[in-house]
């Protein structure tokens, strides 16, 4: 039976990849392919049946396809190379790699793994015979590394889950508090929190000055971390403001029904799933229109072309301030969501690694 094997550097547990990689293993199986997960890094909490990518060889097949995800630098990328030599077909599932101009001056180190993750996977490119990647965005990096025809295919996301009941401690104590802005995602340059924090300031200042903010998410910076505190500080704001805080999947779904607005102001996005879930959970959002966040957002969301704290500040001011214009966007943002529903992305995925891997796959399930 003909096979796809997935290859991914970093195996988590409740980060979009690794939740996405382990949907695509269900589907492949049901579709009636062979299919394994091999890890070079694997999340002890998974309790799952994969495997460390040492053990690749062995289960070597001609007719195997390998999926590999594509987001980090990796020592997979010599056994990549090696099996594509071999005439393995390699597909590439591109989930960005972040530049490494917004971290060179903040995490020398990790900036230095970025440059290493972008040269491997132009290494690698000879070797590959086809792609797929979340964004459009996301298919036109792929060009720059010599990987053209890269098809458009959403990470596969679960949106009844986000539907659970949220934690019931966590949600008392957010709905007796002020309205709150919420961003979630790691603290990160390229993310940009210090801009939030800064058009936060304004809008404390000029609408609403008991207004809270939420960064939600763990650090990839603990320098950009520990800088956003000081700002918050010096902007006066730290009292009203929780950077990097960790929080459960109930407790982000405490936050997500609580906030008044979700304000994205990233500069460098290969796609920005907490905007879908935002939009899926009736939250309406407001984000600069950067990187894949354009496309992602659509005409679901406000899109700024100047990210200037208070011209921020008064976008999100007109959006809370105006029931019926906040309405219509929670409208159309459930309906952007419903777009990238499962069942939906679902059949495009089925579709496309059919043709990449030479034989139609279909399932019921999808």
């Amino acid at each position: 039976m003909p096979r796809i094997d997935q290859f991914v550097p970093s195996l988590s547990l409740h980060d979009a990849i690794g939740s996405h990689v382990l949907q695509l293993h269900k589907l492949i199986r049901d579709a009636g392919f062979d299919s394994d997960i091999f890890y070079e890094h694997l999340d002890p909490r998974l309790d799952e049946d994969v495997h460390p990518f040492s053990d690749a060889d062995r289960r070597a097949d001609p007719e195997r396809t390998i999926l590999y995800h594509a987001s980090t630098d990796t020592e997979m990328n010599d056994w990549l190379i090696t099996a594509g030599r071999a005439g393995q077909r390699i597909v590439v599932d591109y989930h960005n790699m972040t530049p490494d101009r917004y971290f060179s001056a903040w995490e020398p180190r990790a900036a230095r793994s970025m440059q290493r993750g972008r040269r491997q996977l132009a290494e690698l490119a000879p070797y590959v015979s086809g792609a797929v990647a979340d964004s459009a965005y996301n298919c036109r990096e792929l060009s720059e590394f010599g990987i053209e025809g890269a098809v458009t295919c959403p990470i596969l996301l679960d949106l009844e889950d986000y539907h659970r009941s949220p934690d019931p401690a966590a949600l008392d104590r957010l709905s007796e508090g002020p309205p709150m802005w919420l961003f979630v995602g790691r603290l990160a340059p390229n993310k940009c929190q210090h801009d939030v924090l800064a058009a936060f300031a304004v809008y404390r200042a000029l609408y609403q000055p008991d207004a809270r903010l939420a960064l939600i998410g763990g650090a990839t910076s603990l320098r950009y971390q520990s800088e956003l505190r000081f700002m918050a500080a010096d902007l006066g704001v730290a009292d009203a403001v929780d950077v990097g805080r960790s929080a459960s999947f109930t407790e982000l779904l405490a936050h997500f029904r609580t906030a008044e607005v979700f304000v994205c102001l990233s500069e460098h996005e290969g796609f920005c799933v907490p905007v879908i879930e935002a939009m899926e959970l009736g939250l309406p959002v407001v984000a600069y229109a950067a990187a894949a966040v354009t496309e992602t957002v659509g005409d679901a969301g406000i899109l700024l072309d100047d990210k200037d704290p208070l011209s921020v500040a008064m976008a999100v001011h007109g959006l809370v301030s105006d029931a019926g214009r906040r309405a219509e966007l929670v409208h159309r943002g459930r309906t952007r969501a419903s777009q990238f529903a499962r069942e939906v992305t679902a059949a495009k995925w089925l579709a496309e690694l059919g043709r990449l891997a030479g034989r139609p796959l279909t399932t019921a399930t999808a």
